[in-house]
């Protein structure tokens, strides 16, 4: 049995007045990709940012085993939990380098002897940013932009790292190489939790996803099974998103929320994106 990693349960967020997620619940087991996929304007963006404790919320955040609902941020990335926010947020008049060690300043904190190793694993990773770690941070290109952000994230050496629309804005063959990238990050030990504008990718690379709609877990379900149900393949993939189009896909092959445990889907055997 999988190993539960984070465990989300009946989150509220609100924006004044305006209630902009409602309980929702989901979990992210170690060792897995899990997408949240959704229209525009559904919250997935503010459940992250619950999630990393930047936006104050109702509910309960239990990330490896102990709950995290009082911890800051820091602490959360200190316990192993880190957001790529979908603006990147990168130091532009900083070197490729210096970003990157920056993302290991909890680590430098507490004495980290691993450091040079995790660049050196993260140039691997990524070895467009080796031959331009002294070049600034705001002359990369859009893709680059985004290889250093998720390099810098993996410096802190995460657990869970989430990530917010990684995809948004790039060229369709940069969009491809980042998605394998993350597909790659399972072997590291690197558990994912995703959103991504790219629905139909999204669903390729993970094991299990949600769908998320007015600020609520609509669906939930294998990622495979959600990727051949015919009200996700009308509202987010086009009728040909999934294999066969809609008339092969089993109607209620994605749960409702809530009755189904997360388990291993399309990107348990591989990480196809198109």
């Amino acid at each position: 049995m999988s190993e539960r990693l984070l465990t989300v349960r009946d989150l509220n967020v609100r924006y004044g007045k305006v209630e902009a997620i409602y309980s929702a619940s989901f979990q992210v087991d170690r060792g897995s990709i899990v997408s949240i996929i959704g229209p525009n304007g559904a919250g997935k963006s503010t459940l992250l940012n619950a999630v990393m404790g930047v936006l104050p919320f109702r509910g309960s955040v239990e990330f490896c085993g102990r709950n995290i609902n009082k911890h800051s941020t820091e602490q959360r990335v200190a316990e192993g939990l880190c957001l790529v926010p979908e603006t990147r947020e990168l130091f532009s008049q900083m070197s490729v380098a210096d970003n990157l060690e920056l993302g290991a300043f909890t680590r430098y904190r507490r004495g980290d002897k691993g450091i040079r190793a995790s660049l050196s694993e993260v140039y691997a990773l990524f070895p467009r940013l080796k031959e331009r770690q002294q070049q600034l941070a705001g002359s990369l290109s859009g893709g680059e932009r985004q290889m250093l952000a998720l390099g810098r994230a993996l410096m802190s050496k995460p657990a869970l790292l989430m990530l917010d629309e990684p995809s948004l804005g790039l060229a369709p063959l940069i969009i491809r190489e980042i998605l394998l990238n993350i597909a790659e990050l399972r072997n590291t030990g690197v558990s994912i939790l995703l959103i991504e504008q790219n629905a139909r990718a999204a669903l390729q690379i993970s094991d299990y996803g949600y769908v998320l709609e007015n600020g609520e877990v609509a669906l939930e379900g294998a990622s495979a099974d959600l990727a051949s149900n015919p009200r996700v393949i009308e509202s987010y993939l086009g009728f040909g998103g999934a294999p066969g189009g809609a008339a092969d896909g089993a109607a209620g092959a994605a749960t409702p929320a809530g009755r189904e445990e997360p388990g291993s889907g399309a990107g348990a055997q591989g990480s196809p994106v198109p």
